[in-house]
C-alpha cells in the first residue's frame, strides 16, 4: 500500500511538471528542445526495458524508430490518410517486423546478437536510401501533414511537448506494471540465466520475443511522434550513430532503471547544444563517455547518484 501511494505521489508530480513546462518554455526552440527529449526517453525506456532488464542487447533499435517514421510518413503523404491511422501503421510495422526479426536473432546471444542486431539496422537503412519512390532516397521525405486534434495542432508548441511527455509518462506506468508483474520477474530471470529460467519453468524465448516486440513498439510511437514534429524525415536520421547514441542513454542512464533512462536522454539530447564546435568528434565523445561512465560509474550516474543518496539517508536515519 506504502509502495502504490509513493507510485502515485511520483507520477502525479511528474505530470504536474509536464504541465508547467508546457507554459515555462515559451521559446519555441526550447519547446521543441524538451519534445526532442521526450522522443529520445520513449527510444531509450524502450531499449532499456530489453537491454536493462531482459539483457539482450540491440544495436540496431534506430530501424525501429525510422520504419515508424517512415511507416506514416509513407501513409500520410503517399496515401493520403489521417496521420492517427499513421500511427497504428508504425505500431503494426513495427511490431510485425520485430516479431519476424525477433525469431530467429534472439536465438543469438552475446556479440552474436548485437551483431545479428546491427545488421538489421543495416539492411533497414539501405532500404530506406534506395527505395526511391517509397521513401524518397537520400533526399528524404518531405511534406508529412501536421498531428491534429479537431483545430488544436499537436505537432508544434507546448501542445506537441504535452503529447510527447504525457506518452513519455504512460510508458512509464506500463514499464513499471510490466516491471513489478510475473512477466518482470521473468525478463530478470533470464538476464541473470536463460538456463537457470528455463529450469524453473520460464519461457524465455517467449519472454525475449515479447520485451522485443513491445521495445519496438515504443521506438516506433518516436518514429510516429518525429516524423509529424519534423514534417520531414531522411536516412541520415536513422542511422548506426542513432542506434549507438540510445545504447548510450541507456548505459549513461542506467541500466535496469526506467527514471536512468529519463536522466540519459536528457543527458544526451542536451550535450551536443554545448558541444556545437566538436560535432566532427561526435562518435569519439560518446565513446569516451561511455568508457568513463563504465569505469567509474558501471551502474550509470543516475543509479549511482540514487543509491549513494540513499546510503547517506540510511545512514543518518542510523544516527
Amino acid at each position: 500500500m506504502k509502495q502504490a501511494k509513493l507510485n502515485a505521489l511520483v507520477y502525479g508530480l511528474f505530470f504536474a511538471m509536464v504541465a508547467v513546462m508546457g507554459f515555462f518554455f515559451t521559446n519555441p526552440y526550447y519547446q521543441q528542445l524538451v519534445t526532442f527529449i521526450g522522443i529520445n526517453v520513449l527510444l531509450a525506456v524502450g531499449l532499456n526495458m530489453l537491454m536493462g532488464y531482459a539483457g539482450q542487447i540491440s544495436l540496431g533499435h534506430a530501424a525501429f524508430f525510422g520504419l515508424g517514421a517512415y511507416a506514416t510518413g509513407v501513409v500520410t503523404v503517399h496515401l493520403s490518410w489521417s496521420p492517427w491511422l499513421g500511427l497504428v501503421a508504425a505500431v503494426v510495422l513495427c511490431a510485425l517486423v520485430a516479431y519476424l526479426v525477433g525469431l530467429p536473432t534472439l536465438k543469438l546471444t552475446g556479440y552474436y546478437l548485437a551483431m545479428g542486431t546491427l545488421g538489421f539496422g543495416m539492411i533497414v537503412l539501405v532500404v530506406f536510401q534506395h527505395w526511391l519512390g517509397v521513401t524518397g532516397g537520400p533526399s528524404g521525405l518531405v511534406g508529412i501533414p501536421e498531428l491534429t486534434l479537431g483545430r488544436i495542432s499537436l505537432s508544434t508548441g507546448r501542445n506537441c511537448l504535452w503529447l510527447t511527455w504525457g506518452l513519455v509518462g504512460i510508458s512509464f506506468f506500463v514499464c513499471q506494471r510490466i516491471i513489478s508483474s510475473r512477466v518482470g520477474r521473468a525478463l530478470r530471470a533470464v538476464h541473470f540465466s536463460e538456463r537457470a529460467a528455463a529450469a524453473v519453468g520460464v519461457n524465455t524465448a517467449g519472454a525475449k520475443l515479447s520485451v522485443f516486440v513491445f521495445s519496438a513498439v515504443l521506438a516506433g510511437i518516436a518514429g510516429f511522434l518525429y516524423a509529424h514534429t519534423v514534417s520531414f524525415i531522411s536516412p541520415g536520421s536513422f542511422s548506426f550513430l542513432t542506434s549507438i547514441r540510445l545504447v548510450a542513454m541507456v548505459v549513461i542512464g542506467g541500466m535496469a532503471s526506467i527514471w536512468g533512462s529519463l536522466f540519459g536522454a536528457a543527458l544526451l539530447t542536451l550535450l551536443p547544444e554545448f558541444l556545437h564546435i566538436f560535432s566532427d568528434y561526435e562518435m569519439v565523445i560518446y565513446g569516451l563517455i561511455l568508457m568513463l561512465v563504465m569505469i567509474f560509474f558501471p551502474e550509470g550516474l543516475f543509479v549511482e547518484a540514487r543509491n549513494a543518496l540513499q546510503r547517506n539517508w540510511r545512514r543518518n536515519a542510523g544516527n
